[in-house]
């Protein structure tokens, strides 16, 4: 008799569940001896994602201040305030910077024999472990500024659903395009 994940009637069989009992076991686990995530060194995204995230910044503050200077423009009992809106333009501007610099140099990603780690975050630190088993679809993604300095982003969709999902973005494309096909390989073969 064969069992196949197609054949459930199979299942209701007293003899098949009373073997499959008999041979079914769940031992504890030292936790101490599995690996340890926190010990993979990770791969760092590309130095010139860093004049991507600095060309969003400066597009973002252009607007901001086209916007603050049609203000004054236009509505004339503002221009008292050109002074503090401009001093709020410019910590604005060292508070972006900042904080997207410390966010670039925390973001990390290694691919291992079973799973994929990525870890980011600033002030709550986060690192996603990912087993292919769970995988189920993998994309990649250029915009604009990316196509320029040769990056993706790598989008790792999980059967956990939006939660589980990771976008990597600041991939070199041809290291993105490796990662993608050897996620691809595992998911057209079933393998873990």
């Amino acid at each position: 008799m064969i069992l196949d994940k197609y054949n459930y009637s199979l299942l209701s069989s007293p003899t098949l569940i009373s073997t499959l009992m008999e041979k079914f076991t769940n031992e504890p686990i030292d936790i101490s001896s599995l690996p340890r995530y926190e010990d993979v060194k990770l791969d760092t995204l590309h130095a010139n994602y860093w004049k991507v995230i600095l060309l969003n910044i400066c597009i973002t503050l252009l607007i901001i201040s086209i916007a603050a200077t049609l203000l004054f423009y236009f509505v004339k009992e503002s221009r008292t305030y050109i002074l503090p809106i401009a001093l709020g333009i410019i910590f604005f501007a060292a508070f972006l910077v900042l904080i997207f610099r410390l966010s670039f140099k925390r973001r990390g990603l290694a691919v291992r024999e079973k799973d994929i780690i990525y870890s980011s975050g600033i002030l709550s630190a986060k690192t996603t472990v990912i087993p292919f088993s769970r995988i189920q679809h993998v994309a990649l993604n250029q915009g604009i500024f990316s196509r320029i300095y040769k990056l993706g982003a790598l989008q790792v969709f999980t059967a956990g659903g939006a939660s589980g999902n990771i976008n990597i973005h600041g991939l070199a494309i041809e290291h993105a395009n490796k990662i993608k096909e050897v996620l691809a390989k595992r998911l057209d073969d079933g393998t873990p």
